[in-house]
């Protein structure tokens, strides 16, 4: 009797360190992909398209690597846009490569279903960043676009620019990163402080920039892998009612409480 009732403490003690182990490693993942979210979950990679979203394409979508005068646009010591997928909406041609004066306050309004939100982008510090963003909101690109993910653990962002409201959808062209220096050198974890009211990238790895960007409404601790290129002059408040009405899934996910850009527009 005292050997089988042993035998049960065991393997009781057992089971119990595998749920724990289970539960540290559940866990990691939940930080590893934390530290990964703002990636979007398909890219189009060397004229690659990963993902059943963008390889599927659709009536409303507009495939620019099919166009012979959109392939790329690049000018020397200015911005490089190289076609790459199938855009998400209709999309005409590719940003100009010496795009608009770098002006460090380009203004942007975001309309939306909860309010305005008003950026200010710095096209001197992002300079190609700031010009695809304008020519993007000039082409209504971002309007009728839902913002499709909410992440409230770790890191706490609004991600938006994604017309299909998928995670996967792009401008059907990408370009390099900049800017990443801005928030000062990483620490041991290699992660830099995103602070409340940036305006960043979101993309697939370095160079694959395309639409889609996040709202950060909390500090946040990221890789310096996310060009920075904007701030939130106005509408924090909505993002904290956003944040407050959680997401599905839990943590990350669509949001509860949905934000919708009716337009997007360049000030000045």
């Amino acid at each position: 009797m005292a050997s089988t009732k042993r035998e049960r403490e065991l393997a009781r003690l057992r089971a119990q360190r595998q749920a724990e182990r289970r539960a540290a490693a559940a866990a990691e993942r939940r930080k590893r992909r934390n530290a990964v979210l703002i990636g979007l979950s398909c890219l189009a990679v060397a004229g690659v398209v990963v993902g059943v979203a963008i390889a599927t394409g659709g009536s409303d979508t507009d495939d620019l690597a099919s166009d012979p005068g959109a392939s790329s646009s690049t000018t020397p010591g200015g911005c490089s846009y190289s076609a790459s997928g199938t855009a998400a909406k209709k999309v005409t041609g590719l940003p100009s490569p010496t795009g608009p004066a770098k002006k460090a306050d380009t203004k942007v309004v975001l309309t939306t279903n909860r309010g305005e939100i008003n950026l200010t982008l710095d096209g001197a510090k992002a300079p190609c960043t700031t010009n695809s963003f304008t020519f993007l909101a000039g082409q209504k690109y971002f309007d009728a676009t839902s913002c499709h993910r909410l992440t409230s653990q770790n890191i706490f962002v609004l991600q938006c620019g994604d017309p299909s409201a998928t995670g996967s959808g792009g401008p059907g062209y990408q370009f390099a990163d900049e800017n990443l220096t801005a928030f000062g050198k990483p620490d041991a974890k290699g992660q830099v402080i995103y602070p409340r009211g940036t305006v960043a990238m979101a993309n697939g790895g370095p160079g694959t920039n395309g639409s889609q960007f996040f709202l950060v409404y909390k500090d946040s601790p990221l890789a310096p892998s996310y060009t920075p290129f904007g701030t939130i002059t106005k509408g924090l408040e909505i993002l904290d009612t956003v944040a407050k009405g959680g997401s599905l899934p839990v943590n990350d996910g669509k949001p509860k409480t949905s934000v919708t850009i009716t337009s997007a527009k360049v000030e000045g």
